[in-house]
């Protein structure tokens, strides 16, 4: 490259170039010729490429060898990253996911609002029932203040004949009647006063409870209980299970049903109240029982299946003396007092059973009047002068 080149025929030596001027262009064209020859790389970048071959090697086996499944050489976003309306379409997706779920949030925020027992009987799995889906009241050991509150508006089923009313949380029959620590008072020693106590729970017990007393049978274990002395009252109540009418109405001390009418839903009758017992002005002591009963009743007709509840408070006064004291009998119970309010039964019949009022049947008998009462309120009295006739009820 250092030759100068010849001098083409027929130019003048004039022509040729000057010695300094084609030196430079010599060097000039040298360096731009070794700056374009390839280069071998170096010792780390040769070391970089193999490791790549490598990795890019195995991941392809790794992908042949799942079917279906292709694994890219590199990892996303590492040289390359994903394409922008991918990102575009992952994002979308998230947002349409991200909307059908707010969707179902609004959906069971309103379900716990309009009806919280519905949406707790979905999240656990069964149909709101009453004996898993609400927690029973403890023991009453007061007279309450107010009703209870209004609990769901459904309506009863024969699977859950409690269902929307407060009885959902009472005990379940004689479970209902728990007794108070007894104590020595009146003259009566513990073991006498806790006796008495016992008593009066059995009689509550086979008036109301007992499925032969519902039944319509005579409530021979009731009657046993009572004091043979008090000849009045036991004549009272022989005659009214007997013979029933306006002036003996055997409803008035106990809760029987027509056989052929309606029977209970189930084998449960629930029950709330409470029992107190206090030193008797002259001896003895007197035992107060307060109680609500809660039957759920169906039209013995076969195929029946519309749920009615009859509600029944009943209260009680029996006195327990000591005989060498007291005019009594040992190991019976003295009648001093009994008052009764029921709801939902036809008022103008007298034949000695109740008879819930089915929302499919025609009302018979004289219309309800007055102002409703809650016949689940036992904060309220029962007053001796309360009109007759048949009352309004809010709520059964």
């Amino acid at each position: 490259m250092s030759e100068k080149p010849p001098v083409s025929k027929g130019s003048s030596g004039d022509d040729s170039l000057p010695d300094e001027i084609w030196e430079q262009f010599v060097r000039d064209t040298e360096r731009d010729i070794r700056k374009s020859a390839p280069k071998e790389p170096s010792a780390r970048a040769r070391m970089v490429t193999e490791r790549l071959r490598k990795e890019q090697e195995a991941a392809e086996g790794q992908a042949r060898g799942r079917k279906g499944k292709k694994r890219p050489a590199e990892p996303e976003g590492w040289r390359t990253g994903p394409a922008w309306q991918e990102m575009n379409g992952r994002a979308g997706r998230r947002r349409r996911t991200w909307g059908v779920l707010g969707v179902f949030a609004a959906a069971g925020v309103l379900l716990v609002a309009l009806n919280p027992s519905r949406a707790l009987s979905l999240v656990t799995g069964g149909d709101s029932s009453d004996s898993s889906a609400t927690a029973q009241l403890p023991p009453e050991t007061a007279a309450p203040t107010a009703a209870p509150s209004f609990s769901d508006p459904d309506h009863p089923t024969l699977k859950e004949p409690f269902r929307g009313s407060p009885a959902v949380q009472y005990a379940d029959g004689a479970a209902g009647i728990e007794l108070p620590d007894a104590t020595a008072l009146g003259g009566l020693s513990k073991e006498q006063v806790a006796a008495a106590l016992t008593r009066t729970r059995d009689l509550l017990i086979d008036a109301d409870l007992s499925p032969a007393t519902l039944r319509g049978e005579r409530p021979e274990g009731a009657l046993a209980l009572i004091d043979p002395l008090q000849k009045d009252v036991l004549g009272d109540f022989t005659t009214a299970l007997a013979k029933p009418d306006k002036a003996h109405d055997p409803l008035n001390f106990f809760s029987r049903f027509d056989p052929k009418k309606v029977r209970l839903v189930g084998d449960v009758v629930k029950t709330r109240g409470r029992m107190t017992f206090s030193k008797d002005a002259r001896s003895g002591v007197v035992v107060h029982a307060d109680y609500t009963f809660v039957y759920p009743l169906v039209k013995a007709a076969p195929g029946s299946d519309e749920v009615a509840r009859t509600i029944v408070r009943r209260i009680l006064d029996v006195q327990v003396s000591d005989p060498s004291v007291m005019r009594s009998t040992a190991g019976k119970l003295w009648i001093v007092n009994y008052d009764d309010d029921i709801a939902n039964s036809q008022c103008s019949l007298y034949d000695g059973y109740l008879h819930p009022e089915f929302a499919d049947e025609t009302p018979s008998g004289p219309s309800p009047s007055g102002s409703p009462v809650d016949p689940y309120d036992r904060s309220r009295q029962l007053k001796q002068d309360r009109p007759e006739g048949c009352g309004l009820v809010s709520r059964t």
